[in-house]
């Protein structure tokens, strides 16, 4: 058979003309010569149509290119393949685009200039304005918080916070963070999520939780309000030695209102109301433990002693399980000396 195009005796593909001459009077992709991509200069996110992304350069490059080239439907499992060259925020590109055509495998090669253009996105415009839609106020039942609880929470709710802009929160984030003698403010920038997190702290750290709204302004012509969570964590801490119903416990764990405790003459828990723990009756927490050596034991007795005074004391074991380790934790509380577990 003879090509109509070439004149060349040769196998016919498509329209009486051979594959050469259909594949020279076909163009199967097209695109502009010029392209611009949109980069946020404060938290390097790229936009894609009306979404802020915060994916690798060329990730997004490959999305705007799908949308800006046209692909024959002939050309069937098409690659796109991308190399640049950086010059002063522009991109000197090449685009390979490569798909079969029946058994054939075409591929076209596109110049095309890439123009970084900066702006700023609406998470980090709001950030920089100080938008914040909630605060979570941390306040302590009758007592200051230390310094070393201060930095629990703070780490604990940034952390919180971390975790929600990892799962894809991008609209999140802490605008500031007041640091009070009575406290801690967090402002945060949405009030659903800022509600989450000021339960969990409840749950983790126990105390009351309360809410309040305000009017923060008009917006489409209805009110705008910003939330208030209050989380009042207890007088009593994880940790802390306290006496109850005539006993000496440790507190184990919170979980809102309830606590865990640990009753130390026997080492058997106990759940207890935190409303029923009287500030009157906190002792304190990990700075009242000692270490004893342990000289020797019985079933039911232990023979400890004091590394610094040499002094010897027996008391009676909360348990009959042997103590295996060279030296123990102790507190003593109203002339008490309790062995406390690891």
């Amino acid at each position: 058979m003879f090509c109509v195009e070439c004149g060349k005796e040769t196998q016919i593909f498509r329209n009486g003309v051979c594959l050469h001459c259909y594949l020279k009077d076909t163009q199967f992709s097209k695109g502009p010569a010029i392209l611009d991509v949109t980069l946020c200069p404060r938290c390097s996110s790229y936009k894609y149509k009306n979404t802020w992304v915060h994916e690798p350069f060329y990730d997004v490059l490959k999305r705007h290119i799908k949308d800006a080239f046209s692909l024959s439907p002939e050309l069937k499992n098409i690659d796109i393949q991308i190399k640049c060259n950086e010059q002063d925020r522009v991109f000197l590109c090449m685009v390979s685009i490569s798909g079969f055509l029946e058994e054939h495998q075409i591929t076209e090669h596109h110049p095309l200039t890439v123009r970084i253009r900066q702006n700023t996105c609406n998470t980090c415009s709001r950030e920089a304005g100080g938008y914040y839609e909630a605060i979570i106020q941390i306040r302590a039942e009758k007592r200051s918080f230390t310094n070393a609880e201060l930095q629990t929470l703070r780490s604990t709710v940034e952390g919180m916070v971390g975790q929600h802009q990892e799962g894809g929160k991008r609209g999140l984030f802490i605008t500031d963070i007041d640091v009070k003698r009575e406290g801690l403010d967090f402002f945060l920038s949405e009030k659903t999520t800022a509600f989450s997190i000021a339960k969990k702290l409840q749950e983790q750290f126990g105390g009351d939780f309360k809410q309040s709204a305000s009017t923060a302004g008009m917006k489409d012509s209805r009110e705008v309000y910003r939330m208030t969570y209050l989380v009042r964590i207890p007088a009593y801490r994880n940790g802390d030695f306290f006496s109850y119903d005539n006993s000496c416990f440790m507190i184990v764990s919170l979980h809102e209102h309830k606590v865990r405790a640990l009753e130390l003459s026997t080492w058997t828990e106990k759940v207890i109301d935190g409303k029923e723990i009287l500030p009157s009756k906190i002792f304190g927490g990990k700075e009242l433990i000692r270490e004893k050596i342990v000289v020797s034991q019985s079933k039911n007795e232990v023979q400890l002693m004091d590394p610094k005074t040499y002094t010897i004391v027996e008391i009676r074991k909360p348990t009959t399980i042997p103590i295996n380790t060279q030296m123990v934790k102790t507190v003593r509380l109203d002339e008490y000396l309790f062995l406390v577990p690891e």
